[in-house]
């Protein structure tokens, strides 16, 4: 391949494909195990991103699963037949449960699974920086998987996924349930925690020569940022809920008041690692549904420096918010008006990347693939939710809607719409790459419009019940909701549909007799100009045959 000037400029990050050029020495290509022990023993980032993206997919099996019971008991509170379906007790053990699959064994998890097969590749690397540590981030999921599983049959916590003090002491849950799902959320922060390591170094220190920070693909931006906001938060969450776990099983008071503790420095510290893991679970799908975008619209990024600089801002101002989960909580009049300013402020960035993808649309020759449909689903889902954001954000309305549905709704189009969809659409787009086989488009757009008119069906009408005074983790309401309670439950039926069809798709494709996928799976790297659609579908497990090298475009050398 010739070192050709290219004829046309690009913009920071994306480069022409004629610019990527080998280095002379090929790699040394490494031999491994075969079968059931290949994977068991693989330090290969691929494929530790394939098992990412299976235990998300179990995880999400497991969690939809508990959804499913939680609306039959909302579609029936009164039970079938005058008998009841469940208990108070046992639904707020779902709820908690239901949570914690979806949070820190679907949505993290996946976002990893994507990071680990696709990142280095962008970047030219051959593997991430540190191959075993990488392996041992993956299978110590498995056992915090087994205890959030095993923790529901021992009495797990009925504080929901946030286990605020007091309920989750050992005075109003006494079962070792509790403890177990301690220990199990402490397990998942350390898979991130090695992780958040792993994807800074490998980033920072293992690009392919000629690769400056801004002709990173924004991908790869979107994962830096989010290692750092894992590396900053999660210790936080793991040295409360060490103080929570002394304070069940040693008796200590960090959180006592009768021993001078005090409830609301749990929230408090809670809340500084939770809020930016909603844009943990989010910030990855920025960057990937920005590749999609770009391929499918026909035209690069617009704004590129803008995202990454919108994308480093939501990472900082992600940590000075975090008291908005708290205005009912009492806090100083001032604190309130800092925390609903800042909250209003974090908007600023969403919007800068939200117009810059719907500048990158317009006016480009759109292809409706399923991958680009569940993106566009995205832009839509998400505006929704964070336009309910900003009213969250006005302290009243907070205080008035706080523990209702309506902050249910809120939270499900931000996480669902924003984590979940990006999620499919880089299942879509990236599994040519993964697998050598094309998932059917024909199925794929009845999946998406299933899932997407399901989840609108499912969580629009909460926005209404919320403001009507509906409150959430109750088991039970008033007679006036039955309606719209019945009706939420049929759109979970229809993403329920959607999710059974995708799975079948993706069982049938991997047992189907393989088709040949090119390096360019979607026909539009012309475009985005990336290292994976450059390599074989799938690549060898050295990625490239011989080290790409980028080359310095022509405007650079005139303006340096």
């Amino acid at each position: 391949m010739s070192i050709a000037t290219p004829e046309k400029e690009t913009k920071g990050g994306i480069v022409d494909l004629d610019v990527y050029t080998p280095v002379d020495e090929p790699l040394t290509k490494t031999t491994e195990h075969r079968g059931i022990l290949r994977w068991l023993t693989t330090v290969d980032h691929k494929l530790i991103g394939v098992m990412y993206l299976w235990f998300a997919a179990f995880s999400a099996v497991a969690g939809g699963a508990l959804a499913g019971l939680i609306r039959s008991q909302l579609a029936f509170p009164n039970g079938i037949g005058g008998k009841p379906l469940m208990t108070p007790e046992v639904y707020n053990q779902f709820i908690g449960m239901h949570a914690s699959f979806m949070l820190f064994g679907l949505v993290i998890p996946a976002f990893a699974g994507f990071g680990n097969y696709v990142i280095p590749i962008l970047i030219g690397a051959r593997d991430m920086a540190f191959p075993k540590m990488n392996a041992f981030a993956f299978w110590i999921l498995v056992p915090s998987a087994l205890l959030l599983l095993c923790s529901f049959f021992f009495g797990s916590t009925g504080a929901g996924w946030t286990a605020y003090a007091p309920l989750a002491t050992k005075t109003y849950s006494p079962n070792i349930g509790v403890d177990m799902w301690i220990f199990a959320v402490h397990l998942a922060g350390i898979s991130s925690i090695l992780g958040a390591i792993n994807f800074i170094v490998t980033i920072s220190n293992m690009r392919a020569p000629g690769m400056k920070w801004f002709r990173m693909p924004l991908f790869c931006w979107a994962t830096l940022v989010t290692a750092w906001l894992q590396l900053v938060g999660t210790p936080v969450l793991a040295g409360v809920l060490t103080m929570l776990l002394t304070d069940r099983i040693l008796d200590t008071g960090f959180f006592n008041p009768a021993k001078g503790g005090d409830p609301l420095l749990y929230q408090h510290l809670f809340w500084f690692y939770s809020h930016p893991a909603v844009y943990i679970m989010m910030v990855p799908g920025f960057g990937m549904v920005s590749h999609v975008m770009q391929t499918f619209s026909g035209r690069q990024i617009f704004g590129y420096k803008g995202m990454v600089y919108a994308t480093a801002f939501i990472g900082i101002v992600g940590f000075l918010v975090w008291g908005h989960h708290m205005f009912s909580a009492g806090m100083e009049p001032w604190l309130r008006a800092y925390f609903g300013f800042m909250t209003m402020i974090i908007a600023v960035p969403t919007g800068v990347k939200i117009f810059s993808w719907l500048a990158t649309l317009w006016g480009g020759s759109i292809r409706f693939t399923t991958a680009m449909m569940f993106a566009l689903g995205f832009i839509a889902l998400f505006t929704i939710g964070g336009i309910s954001g900003v009213f969250l954000a006005n302290v009243p309305f907070d205080v008035q809607v706080h523990d209702t549905y309506f902050v249910v709704a809120h939270f499900h189009y931000v996480m669902f719409g924003g984590a979940v969809m990006t999620i499919l659409s880089a299942l879509y787009y990236w599994f040519p790459k993964m697998s050598g086989r094309y998932l059917s488009e024909r199925i794929g757009k009845v999946v998406f419009w299933l899932i997407f008119l399901g989840m609108n069906c499912t969580f629009m009408p909460m926005h209404w019940l919320g403001i009507a005074g509906m409150a959430r983790r109750i088991y039970t309401y008033r007679p006036e909701f039955h309606s719209l309670n019945l009706f939420i439950s049929f759109g979970y039926l229809l993403m329920l549909a959607g999710g059974i069809l995708l799975f079948a798709n993706l069982f049938y494709t991997l047992i189907a007799k393989r088709r040949t996928v090119p390096n360019d799976a979607w026909g539009g790297n012309e475009i985005q100009n990336t290292l994976e659609w450059m390599t074989t579908s799938p690549p060898p497990p050295h990625n490239f045959d011989r080290v790409p090298k980028i080359v310095p475009l022509a405007y650079e050398s005139a303006h340096h």
